[in-house]
């Protein structure tokens, strides 16, 4: 069978789609046979096998075993295929595979990754002397065997301990460990896997802590006092020189020396880290020595940092086959992080703060070190700046920190901030002292270019947390900031116009005199700077000014700053520019500050055009989308405040872009831009006055009606169907008196557009505004312009509510009688007892689902209906409602087994006559009663909570 197999494993590497699929379903044919396994595990011992094919048989047999091994598995198929004679064979020889000194790197780890698999279901019972094998291995293995002992041992520890099988071997397991970490005549990527294994305990060792409190940490008080000396002297223990260039290239023994070194600092790290997170208080006594060994090292290592990435460009962010990082640059980054974390111990703090009083002056303390540090490791590095030439939006996404990118720069950035949290005024006057002196030497523009950085991070966290910067301080930067403003480096160009604005915003009146010119250079800068870099940093620094300079100053500049906007989006690649995210949602938020300053400009200029021309490029990017909304429907509020007439004009000005929206957006299939033209046709009738304009239901209707009858897009239909039940609920006598090409009165299109929603054919998330449509349907036109249609829209409202699942349509559909009942609750039974919905009675089958789901209804009003309306039920004491049986309690199984998510699909409640709210008379004694007022003493809290919320921003625990 190997020689079959082996053809199979190269046949699912094939870069043709048919034989690949046709080997893979061979394979899995062949899971039934018992060689099968035997099979893979022997092509994997096999040196003279070709490397890819052994990998290609433990990467199959991991899926084998993951399906056919254990039912522990969330993959397994449902039969176990392997006796337990070879289940042994195959554990011993995976285990050999994994501690071998000969196999290569890679098959080790993908047999140590089997290995693993398997413990999870077969360790300890199964597999018994699994850990003392690997620990009697550790101690006098070779380095080949060592390292997948140790490959096998961290996924053990990651993957398949429980808490009684950690306290059982912990010592043990630690001091093996640690025996390799200590030995300085072992390879550094040895040691640096010891310590992650190490670290994989604390992991542990938190989860447990709760129900062992005392034994863990009496356990961390002994293992950290032998621990803690080995974690000083390698954070003491200085690099060698970075190997070059070349040398990287080639893997010389030197770069391999300096890489292991830096993979076994960065894991320390990486554990004191840990350490520091699980048990500050016992690591909280070593911080002092930490953090000045880290301070060291990091100034130590500025030189080669700066050569290997600043000046050239080194590889970066780079981890070995055992998923440990070796890198530089990583090692700085875990630096700065664990600087920043000591910066908060107690004993650290408390000897920082000691010298600050001690010095005169900030000039030349600790506080302007970090500073220099700081802005060392803050530099564009080489590659950033290649990035950013290239792709402006890669700037704008590490400027706005919505980037997953956390580099060496923004850590400092972090660092500083951490700084200023716990030393306000001195880490500012720390900052411009080291700034002044900076901008006074003949260091790069980088330099410069970072220590701005770092100010302009400073002030962001200061806006959030609405902090100022004093007088003095905003002052003592305008000569950097001008300076930088007019430099011939793009990037120094672009921070200084940024850090302009961030000033501005985060000091109060002190710069009053001189932002007016800043925001002027700005304006200039944007559609005249050759650096498209600078043009973007202008733009996003031109939200600071809007927000912080009085209206005086900034609106007579509006249709200046509009202008400017346009004039650069209309240079650009509109293809180009719909796949920069960062760059659309910047250029949103500066037109949104700067439409508000004056409303009137969407009647007469270009604004809203030019917000509009932007969504349509970006209406797949939520978060725009939601700006724009948000924008346009402070625009209309704010119209219709100026009276009838200007809303008329705003609507004239805007529905014939929008309906123009559905066209394009129909005829390229484009239902994101179809979709956000619904949204805004919602939002212009919803915030309008009333009755709407002449024409807006002629203009609007045809459209919608078309969507709603015709798209099958989920998210569409939403948004129309919102549309259509904002016009009715604005100005339902122009719709109602509205025909369509074909004749059809609106009430009749609205009732078809109903219908269809309604029906199964569209599912219950497209359909979930439906119920809202109805219901106002329903109120507008009252009963005497439905006539024979009520009964029949209210049994097809009934029927749908009987099979919804989705919570949000089922509250929909429910709200449909819930607004009914508010008015006639008796005629609502009535109507409902008389339905048959198949062979169930249409009051049970509405008001048992209303019951069920109505504590999770969301919305103020929503909520306030809903109570109301089933007192109103509740007051009418109808002997029919106490026959209502409703989903009760969850029935607890007695098998004690762990309740997965398919058992859980099974799980079984009991049965009560109106159980969930006790909710009907006749049927319940007093504590029945009490129960209901309980309920809906409840749901008036949690709504009347929601509005406070709303208005407060506070949030209320569950109830």
């Amino acid at each position: 069978m190997e020689e079959q197999l082996v053809q199979l494993l190269a046949a699912t590497q094939s870069a043709q789609e048919t034989p690949r699929k046709q080997a893979e379903q061979h394979l899995l044919s062949l899971y039934g046979q018992a060689e099968f396994p035997l099979g893979l595990v022997s092509i994997a011992s096999h040196e003279s096998v070709p490397l890819n094919i052994r990998q290609a048989a433990l990467l199959s047999l991991k899926t084998f075993v993951l399906a056919a091994w254990s039912p522990v598995f969330d993959e397994f198929k449902g039969q176990v295929l392997l006796s337990d004679e070879h289940k042994v064979q195959i554990r011993e020889a995976l285990l050999n595979i994994a501690t071998t000194d000969q196999a290569d790197r890679k098959i080790k780890a993908a047999a140590s990754y089997v290995v693993s698999k398997i413990a999870n279901a077969d360790f300890p019972e199964q597999w018994p002397d699994l850990l003392q094998k690997l620990m009697h291995i550790i101690p006098s293995a070779t380095d080949g065997q060592l390292h997948g002992a140790l490959k096998v041992l961290d996924d053990l520890v990651d993957d398949s301990f429980n808490d009684e099988q950690f306290f059982t071997s912990a010592r043990d397991l630690v001091k093996v460990v640690y025996d390799v970490a200590v030995n300085d005549s072992r390879k550094p990527t040895l040691r640096a896997l010891a310590v992650s294994v190490f670290r994989g305990c604390f992991d542990i060792l938190e989860m447990v802590m709760e129900d062992h409190k005392a034994d863990v940490k009496a356990f961390a008080d002994e293992v950290l006092n032998h621990w803690t000396p080995f974690f000083i002297n390698v954070m003491k223990t200085r690099l060698p020189d970075p190997p070059t260039e070349q040398e990287e290239n080639d893997d010389a023994p030197n770069a391999q020396a300096y890489n292991g070194l830096v993979a076994l600092k960065l894991q320390v790290v990486k554990v004191l880290m840990r350490i520091r997170n699980v048990f500050p208080a016992i690591l909280s006594p070593q911080t002092p020595v930490l953090f000045s060994a880290t301070w060291d090292e990091l100034s130590t290592l500025q030189g080669a940092y700066h050569q290997m990435y600043i000046q050239e460009e080194r590889q970066s962010r780079l981890e070995d086959g055992d998923r440990l990082p070796y890198t530089l640059d990583f090692l700085v980054l875990e630096e700065l992080d664990f600087m920043q974390a000591c910066l908060r111990a107690p004993p650290v703090r408390s000897e920082l703060e000691q010298q600050l009083q001690n010095a005169q002056g900030t000039e030349g303390t600790w506080i302007t070190e970090v500073m220099k540090l700081a802005v060392a490791y803050a530099q564009i590095t080489t590659e950033e700046e290649g990035l950013w030439n290239v792709d402006v939006n890669i700037f704008l996404s590490e400027e706005t920190s919505v980037t997953a990118n956390y580099t060496p720069r923004t850590a400092c950035g972090d660092l500083v901030i951490k700084l200023g949290e716990a030393f306000n005024k001195p880490t500012l006057e720390g900052l411009l002292s080291y700034t002044h002196s900076l901008y006074n030497s003949t260091q790069s523009w980088k330099a410069k270019e970072a220590v701005l950085y770092i100010l302009n991070q400073l002030l962001s966290d200061f806006q959030d947390v609405d902090k100022q910067v004093g007088p003095d301080a905003a002052t003592g930067f305008i000569d950097f900031i001008r300076y930088a403003m007019q430099q011939p480096d793009s990037f120094l160009r672009a921070r200084g116009y940024l850090v302009a604005g961030s000033l501005t915003r985060t000091s109060g009146d002190a710069l009053l005199q001189v932002a007016p010119s800043f925001l002027e250079a700005c304006l200039q800068a944007i559609p005249n700077d050759d650096s498209e870099v600078v043009q973007v940093s202008c733009i996003r620094a031109l939200q600071n000014y809007l927000q912080a300079l009085p209206v005086s100053v900034t609106q007579p500049l509006q249709n200046s700053i509009i202008t400017s906007i346009s004039t650069y989006l209309h240079a650009q690649d509109m293809q180009e520019l719909a796949e920069s995210d960062d760059l659309l949602v910047t250029m949103v938020e500066t037109l949104r500050d700067a439409i508000l300053l004056d409303t009137r400009i969407c009647l007469q200029g270009t604004g809203l055009d030019l917000l509009f021309t932007v969504a349509s490029h970006g209406a797949n990017n939520f978060q725009l989308v939601l700006l724009v909304n948000e924008t346009f429907e402070e625009v209309t509020n704010s119209i219709a405040t100026m009276g009838q007439e200007a809303y008329i004009n705003l609507c004239a000005k805007v529905l014939p872009s929008l309906t123009g929206a559905f066209d394009i957006g129909n005829l390229t299939e484009e239902n994101a831009l179809t979709i956000l033209a619904a949204d805004l046709l919602s939002i212009l009738a919803d915030h309008g006055l009333e009755p709407l304009p002449s024409g807006f239901v002629q203009t609007t209707m045809p459209k919608l009606s078309r969507l709603l009858l015709g798209s099958t897009d989920e998210e569409l239909l939403k948004s129309a169907t919102v549309a259509v039940k904002n016009i009715i609920s604005h100005d339902h006598k122009q719709l109602f008196e509205w025909h369509d090409e074909s004749g059809k009165g609106g009430l009749e299109v609205v009732l078809i557009i109903i219908d269809r929603l309604l029906s199964s054919s569209v599912n219950d998330n497209a359909a979930g505004e439906v119920g809202s449509l109805a219901a106002e349907t329903v109120e507008k036109a009252g009963s005497e312009r439905l006539g024979p249609y009520l009964p029949q829209l209210l049994r097809a409202v009934a029927v749908r509510l009987g099979t919804a699942t989705h919570a949000p349509f089922i509250q929909s559909l429910t709200l449909v009688f819930a607004r009914l009942s508010l008015v006639n609750a008796g005629e609502v039974v009535e109507f409902l007892s008389q339905l048959d919905i198949d062979s169930v009675n249409g009051l049970q089958v509405v008001l048992a689902k209303w019951l069920e789901n109505s504590i999770s209804f969301a919305g103020y009003d929503e909520i306030r209906q809903n109570v109301i309306a089933l007192s109103k039920l509740y007051d009418l004491k109808d002997p029919r409602l106490s026959q209502i049986t409703v989903k009760g309690d969850l029935v607890i199984p007695s098998h004690g087994r762990i309740m997965t998510r398919s058992r859980a699909r099974n799980s079984e409640y009991s049965l009560s006559p109106g159980r969930r709210y006790g909710f009907w008379a006749g049927q319940y004694q007093r504590s029945k009663q009490k129960e209901a007022i309980y309920t809906w003493f409840t749901e008036l809290a949690f709504s009347t909570f929601d509005e406070f919320n709303d208005e407060k921003g506070t949030g209320l625990p569950g109830m």
